[in-house]
């Protein structure tokens, strides 16, 4: 991640005469063994699309929001921009690559509760007036540097109290919370809205009535103290579809308790993983191997083994924790992979780990995992890899950040004209190039890939 470029143009494949993504990915695992083995993504951006018809279908009140920092490829921010979504900033790198979209400045919210003064300054100049505060430094750092800020107070809930007994819990009580207010009065700073995070395995329905309760007092005080709140922005935690019905379920009742439409509060929400995690697909080469006995530490050579023993591998490949598996450092559980393009695939299976190529320790990506004896330069494929994995500002691995190849299919991409999506928003950024296989199995007309 070394920038951004002037022109955010990007070309995505259209596959077409029945081409499917895994003849997508296995072409250019293809072509890549051919030449530096490097590792890529393949994106199918109509899925992206459909998992936006699902959130209108269960959640048409709330307006998504989608925190760049999930995953800042190029292809996501223009696809969910011409969806309508507004976009959850945490650094100045962010606020720049979505207004490079073209992302209007009132639908960009600069996140984070300890934002440098150049990030504040950044906003200030650019229109970006949505910050969010949860204490008293932040908010006289952003009243002398962003005196038209209009804030979203950070509130801390239930689940975060919880979560952090051994550290100091993430946002404000409601007692801090009515002290904040009054000091942004004093010092002449607008207040908007509350902001609250619930985590995405949070099955307690109380948690989400304790937390729209503690909200609606923050509404009342703020009022008291001569605030008109407008904005409820309800946070991220929706992983899957599943998850979405139940939190629909657990949210739409306390919406219309505490926030009804007559209040005129807008509801909006924090989608990350929900939008990309399914939409993206990592290939990674394996770089080295190791062996040990099962119940053994120390390694041996693969020719040692004698007939009874049972071996464990350590493989590694050239993305780790430090790169495309940064989602190893959140809560995101990491999907066994699929074994691509080798001769062992359907043998015997082994107990094996996967390491990034760093050496570290901590670079470990999976373990325990069941897979055939691989070999230095066979692929792995990891499904459901879109979230916390493309832009991320580490790398330990000697390449960049991996490619990203984009695609949609033919019938996602009429599906989608046919919604009206791409005349409301044209997607100016964006050229299809039709992608299919010749009879050798290898690409024509493919899509370029982009740096992300």
């Amino acid at each position: 991640m070394k920038g951004i470029s002037d022109e955010p143009h990007f070309s995505v494949g259209l596959l077409e005469g029945g081409t499917s993504l895994c003849d997508v990915i296995d072409n250019h695992i293809y072509e890549q063994t051919l030449s530096e083995k490097k590792a890529f993504f393949v994106a199918d951006l109509g899925i992206i699309m459909r998992q936006h018809v699902r959130w209108r279908t269960h959640m048409a009140q709330i307006r998504p929001f989608y925190p760049v920092r999930c995953n800042s490829s190029q292809g996501v921010i223009e696809v969910l921009a011409a969806l309508g979504t507004g976009f959850i900033c945490h650094n100045k790198f962010e606020l720049e690559l979505v207004q490079r979209h073209g992302i209007p400045s009132e639908d960009i919210i600069c996140s984070g509760v300890c934002k440098q003064v150049s990030q504040i300054k950044y906003a200030a100049k650019n229109g970006i007036d949505l910050l969010v505060c949860d204490n008293e430094a932040e908010l006289r750092k952003i009243s002398r540097s962003h005196p038209n800020a209009k804030l979203l107070l950070q509130m801390s809930t239930e689940a975060s109290r919880q979560d952090n007994e051994l550290s100091m819990p993430f946002g404000c009580s409601l007692k801090d919370c009515r002290h904040l207010l009054e000091s942004a009065k004093e010092l002449g700073v607008q207040v908007v809205g509350v902001r609250f995070l619930i985590s995405h395995d949070c099955k307690d329905d109380h948690v989400y009535t304790n937390t729209f309760s503690d909200a609606r007092c923050v509404f009342d005080m703020a009022e008291e103290i001569g605030y008109k709140l407008k904005i409820l922005d309800i946070g991220g935690g929706f992983g899957s579809d599943t998850q979405l019905e139940q939190i629909n379920h657990a949210v739409m009742s306390m919406v219309d308790q505490y926030f009804p439409a007559l209040s005129g509060v807008s509801i909006i929400a924090e989608p990350g993983t929900y939008f990309v995690s399914s939409a993206l697909t990592l290939a990674v080469n394996i770089i080295s191997k190791e062996v040990a006995l099962r119940d053994c530490q120390d390694r041996v050579h693969a020719d040692d083994l004698s007939p009874g023993d049972e071996p464990k591998f350590q493989y590694y490949m050239n993305e780790g924790v430090y790169g495309s598996f940064a989602c190893k450092l959140t809560e995101i559980v990491i999907t066994a992979p699929t074994v691509r393009m080798s001769a062992c695939s359907k043998g015997p299976v082994f107990s094996s780990s996967l390491w990034g190529p760093s050496g570290d320790d901590l670079d470990l990506v999976m373990e325990n995992c069941l897979l055939p004896e691989l070999n230095i330069g066979d692929w792995l494929t990891f499904s459901h890899a879109g979230a916390y994995s493309v832009g991320q500002p580490f790398c330990a691995s000697d390449s960049s950040t991996p490619p990203v190849f984009y695609f949609v299919s033919s019938r996602d991409w009429y599906e989608m004209q046919d919604s009206g999506i791409t005349q409301e928003a044209p997607l100016k950024n964006l050229s299809l190039v039709p992608y299919f296989l010749n009879a050798c199995g290898t690409s024509k007309d493919a899509a370029l890939s982009i740096p992300a």
